[in-house]
């Protein structure tokens, strides 16, 4: 039975317009759905009763706009609502509804929102169509005045319509159930013809001809019978048997076996859900798996520029660009303070340094631009890393004063300030309770080494920038991860290289091993072309308990996604902090369109023009598409409620500043 689907009637219930809202309305356009948009829940239940919808989607994150649970319940209570899909958009990865067929976790993405129209559509949707459908389809059965019987493939009867009960004499209960070769035959028909009805059936031909049925009271009737095979998956089957075959390798990559496992999976499944899957293994079997689609340009720009600039490499121009050698201890370094003879002012200035909202400016000044030595030196003692390393303090202090020498004080953004922060942040992560019971001690000792040299060396330019120049590091590591490949090389190499600052001398080889090959594993995450890969790999594993996740090793996932957080948290921080970072990286990324043009390179982020630049749009672009679902899906996991709060109050910041068409940090002075 192919039941053609008609143009799909959605239903959005949203209180206030926002990307989301606006997200489905495209993707229903899109797909060429009848949309209807209703902002209470009279106004939803008003139009779902004058169109019943096959789709109704409820806005599930705001509570304090409108109950979606007892709007569901309403709409339940419809009649007309028995067949009906109803979907409620939520804002966290852990929330489970009953009420609901389905939830959608909150995502304004329109290409997002358009492949969960589809994945609706071609499953939930069309399942409910079908069963609406062949409801119909069976009352119109017990109205025809046809006998019809209907048996399942191996000829057990499965049904009888009352016409059937007229004509033959039998009643359903003494018939359902019972194979055909158990009902007594006519002596009339010829001895082959239940061979030759079999053999065409088999090959999934209609048969009709004259047939003569026995009745219950032993009287033969001549009928003129159509015998037609229902094909369930038919083709489809030896289809996906065949891709099956394909697929199967003597030595199979984790890919390949999901594929195997969705191929099987479709050989008995209904075709609704079989379609879907082909759809599934169409996604699976592309390169870019977790790079969400992108509009138009000029859509959003500096989006697009950002993406540009932070995740892609361009090619088209090669010009000389050299970095720098790495620096030796400085003389005037060679005999750092101990951590108890720190200056007052700088120990005053770090007494908070266990808070969030700790001011890293204020270290900055004091230290005259070496916060990462001291800030080092108080974190490191309070986790304990000396003792785990079996390192004297001097050489700690002499491997944090070497590290922060090779950080480029001239950068504006990404110097050893910028290193000091994500040291803090991580610090900061590692205390909460659940990070605590995923790690074990190494990995914390591996967490903040790798903080403190994740930019070592950084040459204030992006891995777009050193590809487009020709650079020695672009040659060395062939235009791949360059910069995170060359901080996490470097960091070992000038760790290594003198034993007064070598804090791995002194551990175990397999144990430094495991403690090498953690700290490069989470330098290279700070890397933005695998973003999405981190977050939804880390999305998809923080429901499983805390024993699961040390099983299949997903520690690494944590510690990836903790790292990630603490390198680009910068507008979780108090808005204060928050606009001082936003300036810092957008003068980088001035500098680096000013040089690009000077050379004649390709500008990768145009938008980053110093005379154009709208820092506030460049800053809302980075939050929307980098910072919020990662920062949700962590608070989900390590409990962040001040951080989110942070987040929202700079967002809306941001956001005021923008509307006011202002292109600067902050507002004019009143």
């Amino acid at each position: 039975m192919c039941l053609p689907v008609s143009l799909l009637q959605v239903l959005l219930v949203f209180a206030k317009e926002d990307s989301q809202s606006n997200g489905f309305c495209w993707a229903c356009e899109k797909a060429n759905f009848r949309c209807s948009m209703a902002r209470t829940p009279e106004s939803a239940l008003e139009c779902f009763l004058e169109k019943h919808h096959d789709l109704v989607i409820i806005d599930h994150r705001h509570s304090r706009h409108f109950d979606a649970e007892a709007l569901c319940r309403s709409i339940r209570a419809v009649n007309s609502s028995e067949n009906t899909v109803i979907v409620a958009v939520v804002k966290r990865y852990v929330i489970s509804f009953f009420l609901f067929v389905t939830r959608y976790v909150e995502n304004a993405n329109m290409m997002a929102c358009y492949n969960e129209l589809l994945q609706l559509e071609h499953g939930e949707v069309r399942a409910q169509f079908k069963l609406r459908a062949g409801n119909a389809i069976f009352t119109a059965l017990e109205q025809s005045q046809e006998a019809i019987e209907i048996t399942s493939e191996d000829q057990v009867i499965q049904y009888v319509n009352p016409a059937y009960e007229s004509i033959m004499g039998y009643q359903q209960g003494e018939l359902i159930g019972k194979e055909i070769i158990e009902v007594p035959k006519s002596e009339k028909n010829k001895p082959d013809l239940l061979e030759t009805i079999n053999s065409c059936i088999r090959k999934g031909k209609e048969w009709q001809g004259i047939y003569y049925a026995k009745k219950k009271n032993g009287d033969s009737i001549q009928q003129n019978v159509k015998i037609t095979p229902v094909i369930g998956q038919g083709g489809s089957q030896r289809r996906h048997s065949s891709m099956a075959r394909i697929h199967s390798m003597t030595i199979e990559a984790p890919i390949t076996k999901v594929i195997n496992i969705i191929n099987a999976a479709q050989e008995s499944s209904p075709m609704p859900v079989a379609e879907a899957l082909d759809r599934v293994l169409e996604i699976l079997r592309t390169t870019e798996l977790y790079s969400p689609q992108l509009g138009t340009k000029d859509e959003d720009p500096h989006t697009n520029d950002l993406v540009g600039g932070l995740m892609t490499v361009s090619r088209r121009s090669f010009k000389k660009f050299e970095t720098t050698q790495p620096h030796h201890l400085p003389s005037h370094l060679t005999t750092p303070l101990s951590l108890s003879d720190i200056p007052p002012r700088i120990a005053q200035t770090m007494e908070n340094e266990d808070s969030w909202d700790f001011d890293i400016f204020n270290l900055e000044a004091a230290t005259l631009k070496r916060p990462l030595t001291y800030l080092g030196l108080k974190i490191f003692s309070r986790f304990g890393v000396c003792e785990f390393l079996n390192c004297p303090e001097a050489t700690l202090r002499s491997w944090l004063q070497v590290i922060e020498a090779n950080y480029h004080s001239s950068n504006s953004y990404h110097n050893s300030t910028h290193a000091a922060d994500v040291l803090h942040a991580t610090a900061y992560f590692l205390c909460k309770e659940r990070v605590k019971q995923s790690l074990d001690p190494i990995d914390e000792v591996a967490a903040l080494i790798a903080a403190t040299v994740h930019d070592v060396d950084h040459p204030g330019r992006t891995n777009s920038f050193l590809c487009n120049a020709g650079s020695e590091l672009a040659i060395l590591y062939n235009d791949t991860a360059v910069l995170e490949s060359h901080h996490a090389a470097l960091a070992f190499q000038i760790t290594t290289r003198d034993d007064k600052c070598n804090i791995f001398k002194n551990i175990e080889r397999n144990e430094y091993r495991t403690l090498r090959q953690a700290i490069i594993d989470m330098v290279l995450a700070t890397e933005m072309t695998k973003h999405f890969e981190h977050v939804n790999k880390f999305v998809n594993s923080i429901n499983k308990p805390l024993a699961a996740l040390e099983e299949n090793g997903n520690r690494i996932l944590v510690k990836r996604m903790l790292i990630k957080c603490a390198d680009i948290s910068n507008p979780c921080r108090p808005q204060e902090l928050c606009i001082e970072w936003a300036g810092r990286i957008s003068e980088e990324y001035f500098a680096q369109t000013d040089e690009e043009k000077r050379q004649g390179l390709p500008v990768v982020m145009p938008v980053f023009d110093r005379n154009t630049c709208s820092i506030p749009k460049s800053q809302i672009s980075f939050i929307d598409y980098f910072i919020t679902d990662m920062f949700d899906a962590w608070d989900a996991f390590a409990d962040l409620p001040n951080l989110m709060q942070h987040l929202d109050n700079n967002f809306k910041y941001w956001k005021g500043l923008d509307e006011r068409k202002l292109h600067s940090l902050r507002p004019p002075p009143e």
